[in-house]
């Protein structure tokens, strides 16, 4: 395999850490969220998960550089990096009509 794309390596990064069910369920909670964050309590006790997964989910998804965190006061918000969310979609859809593709499902 041939790399020519030098973001590839964090396309894939971003594509394993949504690869997880609960953290796939806690992006799309955090992107229907608040502008500003949910905290991290909020996103635990919506989707029931034990609060030492939910850190480890938490990192992943923030070293992954699809979320980010801020701390208010005692709590943690965390935010959808909308632009890293939409770079990963663009590259997914870059070549699509490129390719010959002209069927309607095309975006």
């Amino acid at each position: 395999m041939t790399r020519t794309d030098p973001t590839l390596d964090v396309h894939v990064q971003r594509l394993k850490a949504l690869g997880h069910t609960a953290r796939l369920s806690i992006v799309r909670m955090v992107v229907q969220g608040p502008v500003e964050g949910t905290p991290a309590g909020e996103i635990q006790e919506r989707l029931e998960i034990p609060g030492s997964t939910l850190s480890h989910h938490l990192s992943e998804l923030t070293q992954a550089g699809l979320l980010q965190a801020a701390r208010q006061g005692t709590t943690i918000r965390y935010a959808a990096r909308f632009d890293a969310l939409r770079a990963l979609t663009n590259y997914l859809w870059e070549d699509c009509c490129g390719l010959g593709c002209r069927d309607v499902h095309c975006p």
